[in-house]
């Protein structure tokens, strides 16, 4: 099975899903051994890999690191095109509709879609919108472009709309890693309601009950990462998490 078919029988036999992301620059690959199986052993359905400064260098040990403690998929979430490495299952070819570089609009993608292709890995097309998470953020800054305002429920709306008429897979609504507050439910219910693919959210998810909050209004997947920087015991807090966003 393919890592798209995997997430897509996550949702449907558990409500939602969980994907724990690993950020290389703040986890350092000497605790992965020990941080990685708990991971797996706590619930989460997939390991996301992003950042905003590694490169495929420093990437190619990590994700070997990780796959030698795992069996759950392993995705990328990648800022350039330098960030795709072959040690992976699968990338989220992502394109940031809700901005105006074409950098990152297209840029990197075509950059990028030759090495996927070489490696062999799945591309999982999805359509990245940032929204404000109440401060400025580290993808806002290096990809130049500015997030949706929070209130602008119908900007949310028609950018997902895009990304499904485009052919996407999944659409991103991103706060930010370190968001002060995250997605808000009433623009994830109403993109929900007015898409047919499944939505990813992410950013200033610090508790299992805001994961929960953000699953019962819409979201097919939620990406938890800051909420265990810094821990090395986290068995159990995955598990709680895990817990509030299996509604199945």
């Amino acid at each position: 099975m393919g890592v798209y078919s995997y997430l897509l029988q996550t949702i449907k036999n558990k409500g939602a899903g969980f994907l724990f992301l690993l950020d290389p620059d703040k986890t350092d690959i000497k605790q992965l051994k020990a941080i990685v199986p708990q991971i797996e052993r706590g619930g989460a359905d997939a390991i996301l890999i992003g950042g905003s400064t590694y490169d495929r260098d420093s990437l190619e040990g990590y994700l070997r690191e990780i796959k030698l403690s795992t069996d759950l998929p392993v995705i990328l979430f990648p800022g350039n095109h330098l960030q795709v490495s072959k040690n992976a299952d699968a990338v989220l070819f992502l394109s940031l509709l809700s901005g105006r570089n074409p950098l990152y609009l297209v840029g990197e993608q075509v950059r990028g879609a030759p090495l996927i292709k070489k490696y062999g890995i799945e591309p999982i097309p999805c359509g990245y919108i940032l929204v404000d998470g109440g401060c400025p953020t580290s993808v806002a800054y290096i990809s130049n472009t500015l997030p949706i305002p929070r209130d602008k429920i119908n900007i949310a709306k028609f950018h997902a709309l895009t990304a499904q008429y485009f052919g996407m897979k999944f659409v991103y609504l991103e706060a930010g890693s370190g968001a002060e507050v995250p997605v808000p439910d009433e623009m994830i219910s109403s993109v929900k309601s007015y898409i047919d693919i499944p939505i990813i959210v992410g950013g200033g998810l610090r508790s299992a009950s805001l994961a929960r909050e953000k699953v019962k209004a819409g979201a097919d997947f939620v990406v938890i990462g800051n909420a265990f920087e810094g821990k090395t015991k986290i068995e159990e807090m995955v598990a709680e998490f895990a817990k509030n966003i299996h509604l199945k």
